[in-house]
């Protein structure tokens, strides 16, 4: 599975950005998809999964009611809506994808075999 990541770029605080990331290839497999972000500094750290076999989403707790992750199940396509954005949000996204495996591991990057490019999110005060 190749990924393929666009968008981002630099926002506001309070303003929103979009993130798509499209899988291509092997794609006829049950997969998780996620995105990840790492600040300067920091550690790389989950921010939303999505499970193509119950489409549900799940989020870390920095982004919950802000952030939502969607998926175009015939394009194999997520997105994720990033609304009411902060400066601790400013990052690389990375997104990731995985054959779905046990829900205790989806938050955990290094169950992810496959990962796209990274795109930047710059947040100002």
């Amino acid at each position: 599975v190749q990924l393929q990541a666009s968008g981002g770029g630099l926002a506001q605080a309070g303003g929103s950005l979009r993130l798509s990331c499209a899988a291509s290839g092997r794609t006829s497999r049950t997969i998780d998809m996620a995105w990840f972000r790492q600040a300067p500094r920091k550690e790389r750290e989950f921010v939303a999964a999505i499970r193509w076999r119950d489409f549900r989403s799940h989020y870390a707790d920095s982004v919950k009611s802000r952030f939502t992750i969607s998926r175009d199940a015939a394009q194999y396509t997520v997105t994720l809506q990033m609304d009411n954005l902060k400066p601790e949000d400013t990052a690389i996204y990375s997104c990731a994808a995985r054959l779905t495996g046990i829900l205790s591991t989806l938050r955990t990057a290094d169950y992810y075999s496959c990962w796209g490019q990274g795109t930047l999110v710059t947040v100002s005060s």
